[in-house]
């Protein structure tokens, strides 16, 4: 499991670490499900509000040691492309795969990498920052038009951000991202939580017998 890296000239791990760490997450488990390298534009965008915007938009809000949200905004071209690669790399015959980018297949597959992301970077944050976030059901809407998003809860000073990420084979998508305007200053020596592998678990338990 990466690291949330700290500002090169503090121990102090500030939001844009936290978001490059989330970012990290996206292009990790995009490219693990579809088989095809997912990246991300090495420049982050500071915006005044975070919105849902077309083809497809999904988001899912975060509490805990920070609150904030997560959007991620689909062109069509880019979320049949993930959803095609998903489907295929799991098996699927793409002869069978539906065409319509407003599907619920589309949405509910797009909907799962989404749960996917979010677990990988919660984990990553428990193990990095001996702190927890908890996270609601993502939500996913086919749009027409734009659409403005009020996040239901209390942020202090929100901070929000948008980073570009590029598919195989170029279609474009968008991460809107918005946080506390927090900060994690190491006070003593803290290390990764050991990650406990069942199989070593098991393998133990059937050794001692």
């Amino acid at each position: 499991m990466s690291e949330i890296i700290a500002d090169k000239n503090s121990e102090t791990i500030k939001p844009n670490d936290i978001l490059i760490t989330l970012c990290d997450s996206v292009s990790f488990v995009m490219s693990t499900a579809t088989g095809c390298e997912i990246k991300y534009a090495p420049m982050v965008q500071r915006i005044t509000r975070t919105t849902l915007r077309p083809d497809i938009g999904t988001f899912v809000l975060f509490t805990g040691s920070f609150s904030g949200m997560v959007v991620i905004n689909f062109s069509k071209e880019a979320a049949m492309e993930i959803y095609t690669g998903y489907m295929t790399t799991m098996g699927l015959p793409e002869q069978e795969l539906t065409k319509n980018y407003a599907s619920d297949e589309v949405a509910n597959s797009l909907g799962e990498l989404m749960n996917q992301i979010l677990g990988n970077f919660t984990s990553k944050v428990s193990a990095n920052l001996h702190s927890r976030i908890e996270q609601s059901q993502p939500k996913m809407l086919a749009l027409p038009h734009e659409v403005q998003v009020s996040i239901n809860m209390a942020l202090d000073n929100p901070q929000a951000s948008r980073i570009t990420f590029k598919t195989g084979s170029g279609n474009v998508f968008y991460l809107e991202y918005t946080m506390d305007d927090t900060e994690f200053i190491p006070v003593g020596e803290l290390s990764e939580h050991e990650e406990i592998d069942p199989d070593d678990i098991l393998a133990s338990v059937f050794n001692e017998k």
